[in-house]
């Protein structure tokens, strides 16, 4: 029995046997967006399949600071823009990111960022096919600059 033990081990070593490989994980799917002191996102919709991840970049590549002009993306569960406008603002004064406190609604979002400004951020695609609103929520801004991921 040792014998035939020790006999599997050297194929396997020798790679006359191989064992089945784990494959790795597929890595999320790269988005970059852009938004500028024009106040409009490069970007205005995204396509996805249910429960995809993905891997968005915003670059603010305006000029002027983030007090007066600052972006971000917010991606949220279906429901008003509006609405939740309405609750960033009434939060503001938990900081400046322009986020309610409360943030159930929200699916992903980016840092506020200032011209010339980067964030990164990852996460999966919603499992339910639907229309999943994202725009900026500094205030005034989310008439212009908004869109939709797509999940089918």
């Amino acid at each position: 029995m040792k014998t035939k033990l020790l006999f599997l081990s050297l194929l396997a070593l020798s790679g006359f046997v191989s064992l089945p490989a784990m494959a790795a994980p597929a890595a999320p799917r790269e988005i970059a967006v852009t938004a500028s002191d024009s106040m409009v996102f490069n970007v205005k919709e995204i396509a996805a399949t249910p429960g995809e991840k993905l891997r968005l970049t915003l670059s603010n590549i305006g000029k002027l600071p983030k007090a007066s002009m600052g972006h971000n993306w917010v991606l949220l569960t279906p429901m008003s823009a509006d609405a939740f406008n309405k609750l960033a603002m009434a939060s503001a004064k938990n900081g400046p990111e322009f986020l309610p406190k409360n943030r159930a609604t929200v699916i992903a979002h980016t840092k506020l960022l200032g011209g010339g400004e980067t964030d990164t951020i990852e996460f999966t695609a919603p499992t339910a096919p639907g229309k999943y609103p994202f725009f900026c929520s500094f205030p005034g801004h989310s008439g212009m600059m908004k869109g939709n991921l797509i999940v089918k």
